[in-house]
């Protein structure tokens, strides 16, 4: 065990310094987390020895872990903070909300298919992950009850930003969501302030869709 533990914390390592350090990323809250979580528990077993390429891979049921530097990328843009409340939708294989949540007060994680919210909220009990609130359900609806949020992040691609999570984001909020077409989006960051929406692009990226009443039908 503790040899493999080596192993994985090199691989870590070796991720963070090649893909990530090397494009850019240097929120030290950000490199930290991605040194810290162990993402090959979050792949199949079959695809461990693959877990810390530089490319996505199947979860099971048409979803994907994305690539290690995406997800850098979405959390350093969402520039979160140790008292933050973050919104997660899409919680697929896990491993973004524990980026998240490493670094963040709380994360809440909405995630619509059943098979992946009950091995997911498995693994971050066995992982200890007390910090994530998990919850089954249309993620494009958002979590009304727990609003407003200081960030939120949408893991698949939408066809425009869904209006319920701009009115769930807190003034002074934060919101990172690919948004395009089926094949190819842009990765919008929005700011919410008391004039209104402010939005820019962070470049091209492709996610699968996001399903839901105020996405993909």
């Amino acid at each position: 065990m503790e040899k493999d533990d080596a192993k994985y914390t090199r691989q870590r390592e070796e991720m963070v310094r090649r893909q990530i350090e090397a494009r850019g990323i240097n929120d030290p809250k950000v490199l930290a987390a991605m040194r810290k979580v162990p993402r090959h528990l979050f792949v199949s077993e079959a695809l461990i020895d693959q877990a810390y390429g530089d490319f996505p891979l199947p979860i099971g049921e048409q979803q994907t872990i994305s690539q290690p530097y995406i997800v850098a990328e979405m959390t350093q843009s969402l520039q979160v903070n140790e008292d933050d409340r973050v919104l997660e939708i899409g919680t697929g294989s896990g491993y973004q909300a524990a980026i998240l949540a490493e670094i963040v007060f709380r994360v809440y994680t909405v995630e619509r298919i059943n098979s992946l919210f009950i091995k997911t909220r498995k693994l971050f009990d066995r992982l200890r992950y007390h910090n994530i609130v998990t919850k089954y359900s249309d993620g494009t609806c958002g979590w009304k009850d727990e609003s407003p949020f200081d960030a939120i992040i949408v893991t698949a691609g939408a066809p425009e930003i869904p209006t319920p999570l701009v009115a769930q984001l807190a003034v002074g909020g934060r919101m990172v969501i690919p948004v395009g077409n089926q094949y190819t989006q842009d990765l919008i960051k929005l700011y919410k302030d008391e004039q209104g929406i402010h939005t820019t692009s962070l470049g091209g990226c492709r996610f699968v869709k996001l399903m839901g009443e105020h996405g993909w039908k």
